[in-house]
């Protein structure tokens, strides 16, 4: 799949209805204490995220690895982005922050649009992803004390329903049913694995029965 073809698809899914919860609620853990689908900005504060692909091994998109250090989920795979900051637009900041945690130029990314805000309870934000495309591999540098390490996922990769796990963990003596994504050697999951369901539910993905 090349970046041509992928921007095409996702320009005209993007103008269309989004799938919105039906396909977030896929790759959600169960249960997901205090998520409020639909929450609006009066309940959270606003946070943005980039979901930007790229020429690499075919259409490619990019996560990051959060340092250990971070207050807020920290170790796990996410997105890059972070809190927008007041009279922000939401992708201005997904472009923002996205510069200075992996070194992406703003003004190399045309964005697409935006997916369906997600809850996350966990962090407080209201969480805005938004799409953008950039016709060549960005000379990522990631940013000291804030990412770990950049991972580079071809969307091929996600597209394929094996990729996806079905774990089990035991918090707080909470049993929890957790689905994710299994790439570059890396478990995607949680608000993440959420964002990635719709954006791969527009390129006509479906997620494998959870109830197995």
């Amino acid at each position: 799949m090349t970046v041509a073809d992928l921007e095409a698809r996702l320009r005209k899914a993007l103008a269309e209805p989004l799938p919105g919860l039906d396909a977030q609620r896929h790759m959600s853990p169960r249960p997901r204490p205090g998520w409020r689908p639909g929450a609006t900005a009066d309940y959270r504060r606003l946070a943005a995220a980039l979901v930007l692909i790229y020429p690499g091994d075919g259409a490619t998109i990019v996560l990051t690895i959060r340092s250990d250090t971070l207050s807020h989920h920290s170790g796990q795979v996410s997105l890059p982005g972070g809190a927008v900051t007041d009279g922000e637009a939401v992708a201005d900041a997904a472009l923002r922050e996205s510069s200075e945690e992996i070194g992406v130029d703003p003004a190399s990314v045309r964005v697409l649009g935006g997916l369906t805000p997600l809850d996350i309870p966990i962090s407080g934000f209201l969480l805005h992803p938004v799409v953008g495309v950039t016709d060549r591999r960005p000379a990522f540098l990631p940013a000291d004390g804030e990412v770990e390490r950049i991972l580079e996922v071809p969307v091929e990769h996600l597209l394929d329903p094996a990729r996806v796990g079905f774990d089990h963990r035991l918090r707080d003596g909470v049993h929890y049913d957790v689905p994710f994504f299994g790439v570059g050697g890396e478990v995607v999951w949680g608000a993440t694995a959420m964002v990635l369901s719709e954006f791969l539910w527009l390129l006509g993905w479906r997620p494998p029965d959870r109830s197995r």
